[in-house]
């Protein structure tokens, strides 16, 4: 709290000399040109709100200060720009993302103008273009962008990025700074705490989901390791070629990857790395089955739905779950069997509060653990109408529970997590009317490049 109330003290103080400096700017012909994107980008990732000097006429500093207080009291990643109408376009957004290198929403005021991009972990494309739409008929840059920052807080996912409240640094008098912001200090400390005490609800809740997650892959990891040991393979055996032994590897590497994927997780989103890792090792291993058999290879299909465990599915069978709607699901053989025969399938079930519950209706927390079986377009459908399909339907999910699952999200990263230049540029990239010029230009309506 103390770092965070100090960072807040010296942006007061230091809002005469940038005034000053804006004015003295202001007289300089191209003096914003020396405001790169790799400075904005800078700014950015010590608060939600850059104003440049050039530009300062547009949002007073007192006014950004308010907004930047507004954004950082919801604990949200939305960045916020204010440039010089004539600063260049082109890929502005996917370069100012890059630079910047946090998952977020950020909205840029170019003169005039309004434009807004977003990492769809955060916000779906059409739920940016239907945002930046509502704030065009907004008078000037202060309305605008409040109407901005107002609706994006109500609906983008993620967390602030923890850069915002690092330490303003080393050889400051906080005695100092603390004595003669004391007002300032008393009416803040009540909204940094309640911003500090959710985002450590948030985090704990997010280890309770992961040592949850963490039950469940142990045992996965034991099967395959179970599995390994009962083919009874050896590399030098009689009729082994070369095929067979890089299955056998792959298997073996599968393994070992998914315990050290499992050691290292730190959030639920990681357990998909794991899942991922068995279920590719699974289908080795039924490489390699058949290949020792003088079988056909088999397809590359997804495990069976009921159990991962059983191994990757032989057909789609049509199935209905309690109180759900009908849908074809992969299946192995075992469970096609029965569910011909008129009985239930052998269904993979957790520990749950109220007891065990087979996956898909034990709670959020599984989506990671499911999608990295699942893949991301195959995942929605078998889940429509179960508890675990509801609650990844919803736009907080994301931010949770990490994304990626085909309709439900995209993108491996959280809002607010530090990706660098790893994110989808097709988030960020596409001009729209209003900017004029490479990436952002060519007229139309808003909305359009998505």
């Amino acid at each position: 709290m103390k770092a965070a109330l100090v960072q807040r003290l010296l942006r007061l103080l230091i809002v005469p000399v940038a005034a000053v400096a804006a004015l003295l700017l202001a007289g300089v012909p191209g003096a914003h040109a020396a405001t790169d994107l790799s400075r904005v980008a800078e700014a950015l990732r010590e608060s939600p709100v850059y104003v440049d000097p050039a530009a300062s006429g547009q949002l007073s500093t007192a006014d950004a200060e308010a907004l930047a207080d507004k954004i950082r009291d919801a604990d949200k990643p939305v960045f916020v720009a204010v440039l010089p109408a004539d600063f260049p376009t082109q890929s502005l957004f996917e370069n100012l993302r890059t630079e910047t290198g946090v998952t977020g929403l950020y909205g840029v005021r170019l003169g005039d103008r309004f434009d807004a991009r977003a990492d769809s972990s955060v916000l779906g494309r059409a739920a940016v273009t239907n945002l930046v739409t509502s704030v065009q008929s907004a008078g000037d840059a202060k309305a605008q962008l409040n109407d901005f920052v107002d609706s994006a807080l109500r609906n983008v996912g993620g967390s602030a990025p923890s850069s915002w409240g690092e330490s303003a640094g080393d050889g400051v008098s906080t005695t100092a700074l603390i004595t003669a912001g004391a007002v300032l200090v008393a009416g803040g400390a009540g909204a940094y705490t309640l911003v500090r005490r959710n985002r450590s609800r948030h985090e704990a809740e997010q280890r309770a989901a992961l040592e949850k997650l963490r039950v469940v892959v142990d045992e996965d990891i034991t099967a395959f390791g179970e599995e390994l040991d009962r083919l009874d393979f050896h590399p030098s055996e009689p009729g082994a070629d070369d095929a067979m032994r890089a299955d056998y590897a792959h298997g073996l590497d599968a393994y070992e990857k998914a315990k050290s994927y499992m050691a290292s997780a730190q959030r639920p989103e990681d357990v998909r790395a794991v899942t991922q890792t068995l279920e590719d090792g699974r289908f080795s291993l039924a490489l390699l089955a058949a290949r020792r058999a003088g079988r056909p290879l088999p397809e590359r299909r997804p495990p069976c739905f009921f159990d991962p465990r059983h191994g990757p599915s032989v057909a789609d069978a049509t199935w209905t779950p309690p109180g759900g709607a009908t849908r074809e699901v992969p299946v192995c053989a075992a469970d096609r069997a029965r569910l011909s025969d008129g009985l239930d399938p052998a269904v993979r079930e957790v520990e749950t509060e109220s007891g065990r519950r087979p996956y898909w209706d034990a709670g959020p927390a599984y989506g990671p653990w499911a999608g990295g079986y699942f893949g991301g377009g195959i995942l929605p459908g078998l889940l429509i109408g179960t508890l675990l399909g509801s609650a990844m339907a919803t736009p907080t999910y994301a931010a949770d529970y990490g994304s990626g699952y085909g309709d439900f999200g995209a993108g491996g990263y959280q809002g607010g997590d530090v990706s660098g230049a790893d994110f989808n540029t097709d988030d960020f990239s596409g001009g729209f009317g209003g900017f004029g010029g490479g990436d952002f230009g060519g007229g139309g309506d808003f909305g359009g490049g998505f």
